[in-house]
């Protein structure tokens, strides 16, 4: 139709005009919104060339913006090659070829059985966690990492992902330990840099031997894997071919055991096994030419070679026999090896069927060949040496990028392997025990079999089939570990959620990660320096299984929660199994070893709080943040609507904040009191009003809460920020008052600054919207904090020495003004002041009892304060007082009466102020004389009219010719002044000098016609002081004597 379409599958195209790509008429009701809402073909073509990125990108959805895209070949790994071998590769290893006959034979059948069986499930659960998580969607390459710190959040990613890299790290010390405990004791023992001719010392000497060779092949393996990675990949299928032909030489080795078992002599003293390496016959003496010779064991026990010599009382008592090692899978050999044979350190290898006469007092030594073992050995520990052999499952998921469909081979390959390698492990336990003798499988090193492999003896069709294989396997094992754990940490390292390994994201030009390649060396040279693989084992065991731990947490929050986005394609999943899963893997932490276990979580825990504490903030849509709004939404349903018990009320406060012409706001220092308020505990909302309308001043409500937040944060203020846009400020006012907050979740406490320009009716803040937002909070029953002067309060960084908080309790309204110096008290600001509670006693009161009664509460309440009761002895009204209510009266009715213009209004206050400051002056200097200060009655008001007709004062009044006489005053302001004028003076004749004054703040009139009066009152009353917070209770009681 000659309409041009659109060329480009990105939504944001810079590199043609946005006029030329929407001209088609069809869709011209949508046009406006093509920027934000792109066409479905377009989104279509886009997903459709989606390319999975290289592992440790930042994010994938970032660099799809990238306009010049490197061409990447369609990865075309299918399952069996992606995910099966390799899993397989990495689950058989070293365990297998160097230690499960040991653990078969001091474990026994059942107990092997139960280790291989509980280690299967741990890893086929979290299996199938996995296999859920990966196939929700696309799953870049970066694997488990990826995986789970896109499911759980940053902080358990990161701490999930630094085990996982630790567990990795530690494993490629495992297998170059396990490379040169098999090069040094099957293949070349003369090999050897250290020697020694006792027991204790030869197991030194092989410890250091094994750090030598092992940092020397660590810095080898380092080395290949800096110069090319390539070469590693393309070996991986000659290592793997190596341990399958080592496994399929087992099976085998069993099979023709059956019918033509392996001449394999086994030499017994007694019943205990001895070390067949220097000697050649097993037995005392032989028969030469018809005459009887000692032989060299003789020679090993005895002190010469004749038969007269002086032997040793074991081997003089008891009969050398010999046994065959192997007997062979029709032996019926299973029944004697299905119980456990668990021995102390040191102890002697015994077959427990043959006779033996114990010899008393016997003394051990090291020169005799007995075969001893070299560690303590018992269930738990087993499992943790063990499980290192079932882990290298995300083998498949790690490598996600590289699949045609990782959504389907991910979890086929990966449960095929488990399965298979879980087959290959429980029926290698049950023929092992059902070919070889028990104590032949007790026999860690093969010292009976002149330093052959045990499991080497028993393959056909040579023991070198396994020694070579193994060799190999456990070699490319550890370069695998090697070449895996660096990207790891640049994957970690490149999501910048841990700062200080920032470092380790930059690598060579290429992208290897070099950095990460020395830190990796070095980690792995701690474990090599361990030198002994039954040491190492636990310990990259807790790291896994922490990983897994994870996993199956995932799986299982994601699923709990149902997610919208939660829609794996694997169906065989149930959050009981992820719940199983989790709880196993739990306890085999702490079967293996509790202090390793608790470690782990505390290296783990660390590292969590860290990121939380200094890691960037990531938004990955996790299942933690789920989890978060759940358990708040849960929360907010438990908390009752209805007022919490006293002893549970805090103020949970909204505070009032104004903004200036640039929505920066005007008073900072109103936020650091509410963080020294709260200190973090309970709710604090800080709330704003924009006046105008919505749609117009959108944009500025948007900077404003940006500041207010930044500033929040700078003052260290845990809330919540709401602003409202309102026709009014009075009535954004009255909507945040009603309506801040979520369910039982709501204030309690409104905290706001006092205007201080009040008295200019051009000020946005004027005393009407004050006064009436004084009625709100009182009217929703909320109490009322106004901080007076709060440009003058400490900011959190100043400290007090010393100092008083007064508070000046004059009626008693919920107990407010007890609970708030308390509260700031907790505060380092505040911590140093002490704190004064000031009382006014009346005429008829006792106020000796008084101040008793007060200590009482105060101890009641578990207070410590200074009690002072001050009386206020009842006199006359004074002249000032009169003054300041003339004034006060005058100026609101002037206001009334005249209907200027705006500025004519403020001309005219600010000449009647003028006029009143000077007739304030000449009323105190009269006043003075005549003291005036008398109890206020009836008689005296009567008779104060009266006198004012005296001629002598008529001067005194010529200066008010244009104003009310005294008498025709509202008496009731004059009463409220009275008050206002005394009480200011009590409180500065002691308060002057506190660092915070409290005081009760009186209500508003209810005849609205005295709202400017009201004002005033306060400005008098709060007169002279340096920082004041006048506090108004919500109506109930807040703090109580009970516990």
């Amino acid at each position: 139709d000659g309409a041009p379409r659109e060329n480009s599958p990105f939504i944001n195209n810079t590199d043609m005009e946005r006029e030329n790509v929407y001209e088609g008429k069809n869709m011209a009701l949508f046009e406006e919104e093509m920027d934000s809402n792109p066409m479905v073909s377009s989104l279509l073509n886009k997903l459709a060339n989606y390319t999975n990125l290289t592992q440790g990108v930042v994010e994938h959805e970032e660099d799809e913006d990238n306009s010049k895209r490197k061409e990447i070949k369609s990865p075309r790994m299918g399952t069996f090659i992606g995910v099966y071998l390799p899993c397989l590769q990495n689950i058989l290893g070293v365990i297998l070829f160097l230690r499960l006959t040991w653990i078969v034979g001091a474990a026994g059948i059942l107990e092997s059985f139960i280790i291989v069986f509980m280690c299967c499930t741990c890893t086929m659960l979290t299996a199938i966690s996995m296999s859920a998580i990966a196939t929700n969607g696309v799953v870049p390459a970066g694997g488990s990492y990826y995986m789970i710190s896109r499911a759980l959040g940053p902080e358990f990613g990161g701490a999930v992902g630094l085990c996982f890299y630790l567990g990795t790290t530690f494993a490629g010390a495992m297998y170059i330990l396990g490379t040169i405990e098999i090069f040094l004791t099957y293949i070349s023992p003369s090999a050897a840099v250290f020697h020694s001719k006792d027991m204790e010392g030869e197991s030194r000497a092989m410890l250091n031997n094994m750090r030598v060779y092992g940092t020397c092949t660590l810095a080898l393996m380092a080395m290949v894997v800096f110069v090319g990675v390539k070469y590693v990949n393309k070996l991986a299928l000659v290592f793997l071919a190596c341990v399958i032909l080592s496994i399929l030489a087992i099976y085998a080795g069993v099979i023709k055991s059956a019918f033509d078992p392996p001449d394999i002599p086994v030499c017994l003293l007694g019943n205990r096994m001895l070390s067949n390496h220097d000697f050649d016959v097993c037995a005392k003496v032989r028969i030469v030419n018809n005459q009887t010779v000692t032989t060299r064991l003789w020679g090993l026990f005895c002190n010469s070679s004749t038969l007269n010599a002086s032997c040793d009382d074991y081997f003089y008592e008891n009969n050398v026999t010999e046994i065959q090692g192997i007997p062979g899978i029709s032996s019926g050999i299973i029944l004697k090896n299905l119980w456990s044979a668990y021995t102390d350190k040191g102890a002697y290898v015994e077959k427990k069927d043959m006779p033996s006469l114990p010899v008393p007092e016997e003394i051990k030594t090291s020169s005799l060949p007995y075969v001893l073992t070299d560690i303590m050995t018992y269930f738990t520990m087993l499992v943790g040496i063990y499980f290192p052999s079932v882990t290298g499952i995300m083998a498949g998921s790690n490598r996600s990028g590289d699949l045609r469909d990782a959504q389907k081979s991910i979890p086929t390959g990966t449960i095929l392997a488990i399965a298979t390698t879980s087959f290959i492990y429980l029926s290698c336990i049950v023929l092992f025990g059902a070919c070889i003798e028990g104590v032949i499988l007790r026999d860690k090193f093969g010292e009976a079999l002149k330093g052959n492999l045990v499991i080497g003896m028993l393959a056909w069709p040579s023991p070198w089939v396994i020694v070579i294989g193994s060799f190999f396997s456990t070699c490319g094992a550890g370069l695998q570990s090697l070449t895996g754990a660096p990207r790891l940490l640049q994957a970690i390292a490149r999501d910048e959620i841990v700062p200080f390994l920032q470092v380790f994201g930059h690598g060579k030009a290429n992208g290897e990660p070099t950095w990460a390649l020395l830190l990796t060396a070095l980690i792995c040279e701690i474990g090599i320096l361990i030198a002994s693989l039954d040491s190492v084992a636990p310990i990259l065991s807790m790291f896994f299984l922490m990983c897994y731990m994870f996993v199956n947490l995932a799986c299982a929050v994601q699923t709990l929660l149902r997610t919208p986005n939660w829609r794996p394609r694997f169906k065989f999943y149930h959050w009981t199994l992820s719940f199983l899963g989790m709880s196993l893997c739990l306890a085999l932490m702490f079967i293996c070893s509790w202090y390793y276990a608790l470690f782990a979580m505390l290296i783990a825990g660390c590292i969590y709080k860290y990121i939380e504490y200094r890691g960037a903030e990531k938004e990955w849509g996790d299942g933690i943040r789920g989890l978060s709004l759940n358990a708040a939404r849960y929360a907010l349903l438990r908390v009752e609507h209805g007022p919490p018990h006293t002893k549970n009320w805090r103020p949970q406060v909204l505070v009032m904040l104004n903004l200036d012409s640039e929505q920066c706001v005007k008073h900072p220092r109103l936020l650091s009191f509410t963080t020294q308020l709260k200190a973090g505990k309970g709710l604090t909302i800080v709330g704003s009003v924009l006046e105008g309308a919505y749609l117009d001043k959108h944009k500025e409500a948007q900077r404003a809460e940006e500041n207010i937040r930044s500033l929040m944060g700078t003052e260290k203020t845990k809330g919540f920020c709401q602003l409202v846009v309102s026709s009014s400020l009075r009535d954004g006012m009255s909507h945040l008052i009603q309506s801040a907050g979520l369910g039982g979740m709501k204030h309690n406490t409104v905290l706001m600054a006092w205007p201080e320009s009040w008295k200019q009716s051009d000020n946005p803040f004027s005393w009407k919207n004050f006064v009436d937002t004084v009625r709100d909070t009182t009217t929703a029953q909320q109490a009322l904090l106004v901080a007076k002067n709060i440009d003058k309060f400490p900011p959190n960084q100043e400290r007090f020495r010393g100092g008083h908080i007064d508070v000046w309790w004059i009626v008693h309204d919920g107990g407010m003004l007890m609970l708030l110096p308390f509260l700031l008290r907790q505060h380092k600001v505040w911590r140093k002041c002490r704190m004064r509670i000031f009382t006014v006693a009346q005429m008829d009161d006792n106020s000796i009892q008084m101040k008793k009664d007060l200590q009482m509460f105060l101890y009641h309440l578990r207070i410590s304060a200074e009690v002072e009761v001050v009386e206020m002895v009842e006199n006359d009204i004074s002249a000032f007082t009169y003054e300041k209510t003339l004034l006060m009266e005058q100026r609101s009715q002037m206001l009334k009466q005249m209907q200027l213009s705006k500025n004519e209004r403020e001309r005219e206050a600010q000449l009647i102020h003028d006029r009143n400051t000077a007739a304030v002056a000449k009323s105190k200097a009269a006043a003075a004389p005549e003291k005036v200060q008398m109890t206020w009655t009836k008689e005296k008001l009567a008779s104060e009219k009266h006198k004012n007709k005296d001629p002598n004062v008529a001067g005194f009044r010529d200066i008010f010719a244009l104003k009310p006489e005294w008498g025709n005053l509202n008496q009731s302001n004059v009463r409220r002044m009275h008050t206002a004028v005394k009480l200011n003076g009590v409180v500065l004749n002691k308060s002057q000098h506190a660092q915070l004054v409290l005081l009760n703040m009186p209500g508003p009139p209810k005849n609205r016609q005295g709202d400017e009066n009201y004002m005033e009152f306060l400005e008098v009353l709060t007169e002279g002081l340096n920082r004041v917070l006048l506090v108004r209770g919500g109506g109930r009681e807040v703090i109580t004597i009970y516990s």
